[in-house]
């Protein structure tokens, strides 16, 4: 039986999904993507970076990634929106 790893060795189904394969416990930087931080000039056009305790407008737009840091920088998640 072939080992599965979901993200690596399987097609994620979703945008989301692929983003948050990629992003979640990294952190975000202006430099270049390494093992454990991802560089933000990599992210999508309509991306939008939100911190802990950082007020948003509740608009929708499903082309926007928005990516949630944790108070030490890294990705905890991410969601189209």
């Amino acid at each position: 039986m072939p080992l599965v790893i979901p993200g690596i060795t399987t097609k994620a189904s979703n945008p989301t999904e692929e983003w948050t394969h990629k992003l979640v416990g990294k952190s975000l930087t202006d430099g270049a993507s390494t093992e454990t931080a991802f560089s933000k000039s990599e992210l999508p056009a309509q991306t939008r970076i939100i911190t802990t305790g950082q007020m948003v407008t509740r608009d929708l737009n499903p082309d926007r990634l928005n990516v949630h840091l944790k108070e030490d920088g890294t990705v905890s998640h991410v969601v189209h929106g």
